[in-house]
């Protein structure tokens, strides 16, 4: 039986896909992913591109469920600060590379813990 592609070797979506969905620029997800906002159509960088997008698309999507929109998710993740981060947004932490903090407090909030 021939060896099928696995998933982590396909891309999650294009950057203007992921800007669009998340309502943010080109220029932020460079700076929330750490890849040149210049090199995200070059095949080369595409794969840095995909997992460093991996944490994002995590949050955004828990988000959304949370908020119920896309929309509503690219608002809270700009601009609600989350509690005992110091009026830090999750757009804050995820530049400062702690995307995982963020995930560790939607995950909280979804097990009831915070509110």
């Amino acid at each position: 039986m021939p060896n099928k592609p696995s998933d982590s070797t396909k891309p999650i979506v294009s950057a203007p896909e992921i800007t669009a969905r998340f309502g943010i620029t080109q220029a932020e997800l460079a700076q929330l992913t750490g890849v040149d906002h210049r090199a995200f159509s070059k095949n080369e960088v595409k794969r840095k591109l995909d997992e460093a997008v991996r944490p994002l698309a995590r949050i955004f999507t828990m988000a959304s469920e949370m908020t119920g929109s896309d929309e509503q998710a690219a608002l809270w993740f700009k601009h609600k600060p989350i509690p005992g981060w110091a009026g830090k947004t999750a757009f804050d932490l995820v530049s400062a590379r702690k995307a995982d903090q963020v995930l560790a407090y939607l995950e909280a909030v979804q097990l009831g813990a915070y509110s």
